[in-house]
């Protein structure tokens, strides 16, 4: 949790372009069913270059791209320097663990949006070629032996509103049994 015991937006950023990285705003304004508006990512069918040239037609589970801004912190006690909007998300956070939420869990951003959690992200290549050596530092196992992806958390809008920093979010877990995320 953040100081304030809530948990909140730190910073929100969009792109119109294919870029690795996201310049950060003032707000960003999500449409239930297509993402954020202006972003290159949006639409209700994938828009990453790499799962278009897979099935153009598939649905958009990558609408929004969530990173916490802990992420951040750890990363510069390994020498990296990374600010939001650097790794290509659209939403940086403060107070909640992403990566561990359960499969459909829905982050209430502000007053209105909802954002239902679709996966995990899986750090591409470019990672490297913004800072030489990062991609391994985002992916690597915990105790258990088990594949750990720290590149943030994927998600479709289901209902829009405007984000800006700030913004308080309230979490809200799926009913019945909590599944974990998966890569999208």
């Amino acid at each position: 949790m953040n100081p304030s015991g809530q948990s909140a937006v730190v910073s929100v950023s969009r792109d119109e372009r294919h870029r690795f990285s996201k310049p950060v705003t003032a707000g960003i304004r999500l449409i239930e069913g297509f993402g954020v508006e202006g972003d290159a990512h949006a639409g209700a069918t994938v828009q990453h270059r790499y799962l278009v040239a897979k099935d153009p037609t598939a649905a958009n589970l990558t609408q929004v791209h969530f990173i916490p801004a802990e992420l951040f912190a750890e990363l510069a006690t390994l020498g990296y320097q990374v600010d939001p909007g650097e790794l290509g998300e659209n939403v940086t956070t403060r107070g909640i663990d992403l990566i561990h939420l359960a499969l459909g869990t829905r982050l209430h951003l502000g007053d209105d949006a909802v954002v239902q959690i679709t996966g995990l992200r899986s750090p591409c290549s470019e990672i490297n070629g913004y800072q030489k050596g990062l991609m391994k530092t985002l992916i690597g196992t915990d105790a258990a032996g088990q594949v750990v992806r720290k590149a943030g958390v994927m998600g479709i809008v289901v209902r829009g509103g405007t984000v800006t920093p700030g913004d308080a979010i309230r979490v809200e877990l799926p009913a019945g049994e909590q599944l974990p995320l998966g890569v999208v």
